[in-house]
């Protein structure tokens, strides 16, 4: 229960880096269009296939909602997945202080925006952008901190990406 409530805090932290600042100015895509919401949006499948439990399911970040967001969360024996909605753009992220290391991959074919909150472990979390029409989509990848053996969080970024991406919104 500790490794899970430590890793939600980094969960939450992480999502506090990467969503907090204001939208740019005339940026109303939320308003006029609804977010993708990745936890009626992704299937219990593809989530098994990811290697979470659907079952472990929770909205926003520590159950709260967080406006102008759609935040989903799925626990694994190894790591965790978040996926955040929002309208933002992939250029209005990396604009934010404190996001670093941009770079294009690809993920399950799917062309996407690889980055790193400033100070977070690379050995950790992986984090990857998809521009979607409503704004972007992002897929989180958090290893369990303190276990032995971890895979390379882009690594497994990948791997789930096959299942995970797919439902994305384009």
């Amino acid at each position: 229960m500790a490794l899970l409530i430590g890793a939600l805090a980094t969960g939450a932290a992480g999502c506090e880096d990467t969503t907090s600042g204001s939208p740019a100015t005339g940026s109303s895509t939320t308003a006029t269009q609804a977010l993708f919401n990745p936890c009626t949006g992704i299937p219990d499948e593809a989530l098994r296939a990811a290697g979470v439990d659907p079952a472990t399911e929770e909205p926003g970040i520590a159950g709260v909602h967080q406006s102008g967001w759609e935040i989903c969360n799925w626990d694994g024996p190894r790591y965790f997945i978040t996926i955040f909605s929002t309208g933002r753009t992939v250029a209005e992220f990396e604009k934010k202080p404190g996001n670093v290391d941009f770079q294009d991959v690809t993920v399950a074919g799917r062309q996407g925006r690889q980055f790193r909150v400033e100070g977070a472990s690379k050995y950790l979390d992986c984090d990857v952008l998809f521009p979607a029409t409503q704004g972007v989509v992002q897929l989180k990848v958090l290893n369990r901190a303190g276990m032995d053996g971890l895979e390379d969080p882009c690594a497994v970024l990948q791997r789930v990406g096959r299942s995970i991406v797919p439902a994305l919104p384009h």
